[in-house]
């Protein structure tokens, strides 16, 4: 894997889509949270319908994008590590 001048490691598509997913998870959270807030707020019965779903989506999703940061982390040290090693 070759590096530019500056020394640092090119950035690879895996990484950029690790690194989208867990955007696009964390505001899928954030929305999910004002739609509960904002559909218990008018009355509508939770137990039914999607609600479950985007209450279970509230909690897994930013568990899963904060294990999708990490991979990302541990991949770019392991690639910087390498390239450093000149390996």
């Amino acid at each position: 894997m070759s590096t530019n001048p500056s020394g640092d490691v090119p950035v690879r598509r895996i990484d950029r889509v690790l690194a989208f997913m867990s955007l696009g998870l964390l505001l899928l959270s954030i929305v999910s949270f004002f739609a509960i807030m904002i559909g218990s707020a008018s009355g509508a019965d939770m137990r039914t319908g999607v609600w479950p779903l985007v209450g279970v989506l509230v909690y897994v999703a930013p568990i899963v994008a904060f294990a999708l940061l990490l991979t990302v982390l541990i991949m770019s040290f392991v690639r910087r590590s390498r390239a450093n090693r000149g390996g």
